[in-house]
């Protein structure tokens, strides 16, 4: 972990103590304080928003069944929230973190504490700012153990150890809004830029192992908008969960993580005694464009009794960065635990059936202003012909729960408003020629509580072909199906995987290909569906589900918290609200 310098170093230890320390069986309690630091990973000193003065910030340990308590202090100059990625959030919508739509953000000089069950998960997920481009360096570990007293479905490890993978800038983050987006500087492990970097040569992520014993790697990809494969030279590692969700065991030597999903994965010190180079580097799918040329971030394995005078350390051969194969091969060969803790059985009935087109279309160029993008306009995004517009004034479910008008629009399609050959795009019509340029709207999606949603994900080569990583909060998913090309119901239905298909909260979209979701709406709320590159947020890649309440108050959306962040206090708005409010189809 890369440490960080505070002017008030010794007060913030004090308070921090205070809040941290007191945690028992079923709270855990801490203090999140944001608050811009200078920090210098490679040349050039830059200041960051960041927690608790490291990068990443801390990691937050817990079990399943906890309550956890986060007092969020914002000293920083930047608007943020905390969410709380793959957390379902039962019964605690209000928590999600998702900004203007569960809650307004906290401004600067202002603070709100988050506090939620953790239940019915297990595994390895992660907390993040959700405001733009922010979780550059706002994120951290979110391990959830088992309760006390129940194993691992696996043999237990002698150590664990978070693998975080970032993504840096030499730049202020408020510049990433810049489009289009600047390449980053360098990538990070657990903070640190390694030797393939300038002015980072003799400083790397060190792991130090004892041959023979086994560690459990919990790897998280925290990066802004890069995909990424992982590899440790001349060793496999057994896969046994992903996204917080127990999986069939898988031995592989490689692995592609989108940004946001987590692996857990067994490491074995079966090696010689020596030392051994772990890398990642960036995975491009996006068809067409130019691959860059880019060294591995890289770290290090020194098993116990090695010597530095001894030979140089093994590296692993990376595969090329546009490995669409070896990238496909992973995601798809992943299965769920059967009978597993957590595990549930795919639901076989139906209630809705969703067909959403993905990708990047086109928002007409201002007059009298010059757009760098395609055919001179501007990048939007696109799901099913709609770009999302966030809501300004007041969070969207709010704006649901106490039934504000003009806020959103429950008109999302169920399929995209017209057919065409989806992969091979190109221009011949008017219509064609429309669906280049999305409709913008806040547009959202309402299905009935315990409803199970089946949805088909159709990347799309309008402009160009990539995997979009597709989070949806508030659930998991099972992945029923990948593939390439159109989606064809009655050939590719019969390649679903309904008995052991593995779950994620966040899935990477084949670049022109699809993917099968299924999911159960048992959690009432306004849950957002997004592409989780930051880059792809300004451009609407979005769209959210609300779920309506159950028959009972256990089953129904709670009133939100009088500390809630208010965006304004306009009376029209806030003193229009009620509680009385009904929710229920």
């Amino acid at each position: 972990m890369y440490r960080l310098h505070l002017a008030n170093e010794a007060l913030f230890f004090i308070v921090f103590l205070l809040f941290s320390s007191i945690a028992s069986a079923s709270v855990v309690e801490h203090l999140l304080h944001v608050q811009n630091v200078i920090v210098k990973p490679l040349c050039k000193e830059q200041i960051i928003p960041s927690v608790n003065g490291s990068l990443p910030g801390p990691t937050i340990n817990v079990r399943e069944g906890d309550t956890l308590v986060v007092h969020v202090i914002n000293n920083s100059t930047y608007n943020i929230t905390i969410h709380w990625h793959g957390v379902f959030q039962l019964k605690s919508s209000w928590m999600d973190g998702a900004n203007m739509i569960t809650q307004c953000p906290i401004q600067p000089n202002n603070d709100f504490t988050y506090r939620f069950d953790v239940t019915g998960q297990e595994g390895t997920l992660l907390w993040h700012a959700h405001v733009v481009n922010l979780r550059a360096t706002l994120h951290g570990a979110l391990i959830i153990r088992p309760r006390s007293g129940r194993p691992y479905p696996f043999p237990k490890p002698y150590k664990e150890v978070p693998l975080i993978f970032e993504q840096w800038w030499d730049i202020d983050v408020g510049l990433l809004n810049l489009r289009p987006a600047p390449v980053s500087d360098a990538m990070l492990i657990n903070g640190i830029a390694g030797d393939s970097y300038p002015c980072s040569k003799n400083r790397m992520f060190n792991l130090n192992v004892v041959q023979g014993k086994t560690y459990l790697l919990r790897i998280i990809n925290a990066a802004l908008n890069t995909h990424l494969f992982f590899k440790i030279a001349n060793h496999n590692v057994t896969v046994v969960a992903v996204d917080a969700i127990y999986t069939t065991p898988y031995l592989t030597d490689v692995m592609i993580l989108t940004p946001g999903q987590t692996v857990d994965a067994l490491l074995t010190a079966d090696q010689p005694i020596g030392m051994y180079y772990m890398a990642i580097i960036p995975y491009i799918s996006a068809k067409g464009i130019p691959t860059p040329d880019v060294s591995p971030t890289r770290g290090l394995i020194i098993y116990e009794g090695a010597t530095t005078s001894s030979s140089s350390p093994s590296e692993p051969l990376m595969p090329p960065s546009n490995d669409i194969s070896t990238a496909h091969k992973f995601s798809s060969n992943i299965t769920s635990l059967v009978g597993g803790p957590h595990w549930t059985p795919v639901p076989r009935h139906v209630d809705e059936k969703m067909f959403i087109t993905m990708g990047l279309g086109l928002d007409p160029c201002p007059p009298n202003t010059k757009c760098i993008g395609p055919l001179g306009q501007r990048y939007a995004g696109s799901l099913n012909n709609h770009t999302f517009v966030m809501p300004e004034s007041i969070s969207l479910q709010e704006a649901y729960l106490y039934n504000i008008t003009g806020v959103y629009a429950n008109d999302f399609p169920d399929q995209p408003p017209l057919k065409f050959d989806y992969v091979n795009f190109q221009q011949r019509t008017k219509s064609d020629y429309k669906m280049m340029f999305p409709e913008r709207k806040t547009s959202v999606k309402t299905i009935k509580f315990n409803s199970t949603v089946e949805i088909v994900l159709q990347n799309t080569g309008i402009l160009t072909a990539e995997s979009h990583p597709m989070h949806l909060h508030g659930f998991n998913f099972y992945v029923l199906a990948y593939g390439f090309g159109n989606y064809d119901p009655l050939r590719d239905a019969r390649k679903l995987n309904l008995f052991n298909p593995q779950m994620h909260n966040t899935v990477g979209v084949p670049p022109g290909g699809w993917v099968v979701l299924r999911f159960v709406a048992n959690n009432p709320g306004v849950w957002l569906f997004h592409c989780h590159m930051d880059a792809h947020l300004p451009y609407g890649i979005i769209m959210a589900f609300i779920v309506q309440n159950g028959p009972t108050p256990e089953t129904s959306l709670p009133s939100p918290p009088s500390s809630l962040p208010q965006c304004t206090r306009d009376p029209t708005i806030y003193d229009s609200r009620t509680t009385n409010v009904d929710l229920s189809y």
